[in-house]
């Protein structure tokens, strides 16, 4: 009897130490508010989630403007050439004013510095931007003849039309320093250039006489014909430069000075 009565203490500690049974319904289901707040726990969690972002359109960046800037950087530029050979022409490339090329050219001091640090810099660069825009207009004039003949006549029309603008000559008058370092570097650069420009003429011409002219010779005495022209242009009657130098290259090219076996 005593092992009985120490059995039904300890079952009663245990019952009592158990925790309380979660209340559930019928064939052990869980109350309907929780099975009900379970299932839309989820739902709940899937409505608060953020929607992703819609990638937004890129914006278009604007437009450079240094295109821009530097034509008008570009612009000003030849402006303050264009002023330059005018004021050089009018009172020599020694008696040069900054203050006036400004003035002639429409800009400020401070503009000019911008581009040019001194007058000797100045005058260089014009001296430099003339000889290319020679050389490029000629260039560009006789890019369209492809017949020998036809650009060798546009070339001598190309100089004469130089001789009769005046341009140099008065340039010799009043700034003659200026004037002979410009026609000693052009002179050079014309050498080369001219070889270039008339390679169809030249290739021609080989072809058609079986020989190799010495091209480097033949431009040499074209530009320096030119520059006593330049030089003598006064004692002349016009037009005579043409004739000139097509006797020079008929001379030149059936005289027997330049022929050399290939």
């Amino acid at each position: 009897m005593a092992k009985a009565m120490a059995s039904s203490k300890t079952r009663t500690r245990k019952a009592d130490a158990a925790p309380p049974a979660k209340p559930r319904t019928a064939a052990g289901k869980r109350p309907k508010a929780v099975a009900q707040a379970v299932v839309e726990a989820p739902k709940a969690r899937r409505r608060r989630a953020p929607e992703p972002a819609v990638a937004e359109p890129p914006v278009a960046a604007p437009a450079p403007r240094r295109r821009r800037s530097n034509r008008r950087s570009e612009q000003t530029i030849d402006n303050i050439f264009a002023a330059t050979q005018k004021v050089v022409l009018e009172s020599g490339a020694e008696r040069i004013s900054i203050l006036e090329v400004c003035e002639t050219a429409g800009v400020s001091r401070g503009t000019f510095y911008r581009y040019f640090s001194s007058q000797e810099e100045l005058l260089e660069a014009y001296s430099r931007h003339a000889r290319e825009r020679f050389h490029r207009t000629l260039s560009e004039l006789l890019a369209p003849y492809t017949d020998p003949n036809e650009r060798l006549a546009r070339l001598i029309r190309y100089l004469q039309d130089f001789l009769d603008a005046g341009t140099a000559q008065r340039m010799l008058v009043v700034a003659p320093e200026f004037a002979l370092r410009f026609l000693k570097r052009i002179f050079h650069d014309s050498v080369v250039r001219f070889q270039d420009l008339l390679a169809p003429m030249f290739d021609a011409w080989d072809e058609e006489l079986g020989v190799k002219l010495d091209r480097e010779l033949i431009c040499d005495l074209l530009i320096r014909l030119v520059m006593s022209e330049l030089l003598v242009s006064g004692e002349s009657e016009g037009g005579v430069m043409p004739r000139r130098i097509g006797r020079l290259i008929d001379a030149l090219r059936f005289g027997g000075v330049t022929r050399a076996r290939r």
